[in-house]
């Protein structure tokens, strides 16, 4: 089928969060005189911020709310936004084709809608997606398919007519689930994820590959 739309996901995809979380977990772990192992980290990309940092309080044994450390975390976060915050390799270009072929564009994440709105704001990227859906749109966070089927639905179009970019391992897996043609882009800390389930996997969003996907 041809391709009608592209769905990115949000953190580690479009821009460097990935990176900045990772920072502001060892951070808060650090605190604790825990460790932030890859391993860990691993584990909670992709997933909705309750699952994520549930996936840390068990994994930890930590006693402190899943609210609590969310709380801390987000504070040490926020502190290295403006220092850090930057478009992944590529982004720009890719947009600027998948305009130019007049195709729908979405982003499909598993963080809240506030913090969504606020990253792509700080870069005038909002206003250039036809769908945006959240944390707070589904009932099943990634790994779950729900969220991409979702995006089928609200775009009009078979998940099948729908290019997926993720960077995790859920993500990818979500996407998969849901029937799109899936691309993995992963960054430095997923390129040890299990993406097996992509159709392909590239190095960065404007690889030859997916541009031509596109129409470029």
């Amino acid at each position: 089928m041809k391709i009608k739309a592209v769905v990115f996901d949000l953190d580690g995809l479009m821009l460097n969060t990935e990176e900045i979380f990772n920072i502001s977990g060892r951070e808060l772990l650090l605190r604790r005189n825990k460790e932030m192992t890859p391993e860990l980290l691993s584990q909670m990309m992709g997933r909705r911020p309750h699952d994520a940092f549930g996936v840390m309080v068990t994994t930890l044994e930590l006693t402190e709310s899943i609210e609590d450390l969310l709380l801390e975390s987000k504070e040490i976060f926020r502190g290295l936004l403006d220092d850090l915050l930057a478009p992944m390799p590529g982004l720009f270009e890719l947009l600027d084709c998948i305009e130019k072929s007049n195709l729908l564009k979405g982003v499909a994440t598993s963080s809240p809608r506030e913090y969504m709105n606020e990253m792509l704001n700080r870069f005038d990227l909002g206003h250039r997606f036809q769908l945006t859906l959240s944390a707070e749109d589904v009932t099943h966070g990634k790994p779950h398919p729900e969220i991409y089927s979702r995006a089928a639905e609200q775009l009009q179009i078979d998940p099948a007519e729908m290019l997926v970019l993720e960077d995790s391992e859920a993500g990818t897996k979500s996407a998969s689930a849901a029937g799109a043609v899936t691309v993995a882009v992963p960054n430095k800390h997923s390129r040890d994820h299990d993406l097996s389930d992509a159709h392909f996997t590239v190095e960065a969003l404007n690889d030859q590959k997916v541009l031509e996907m596109v129409g470029c």
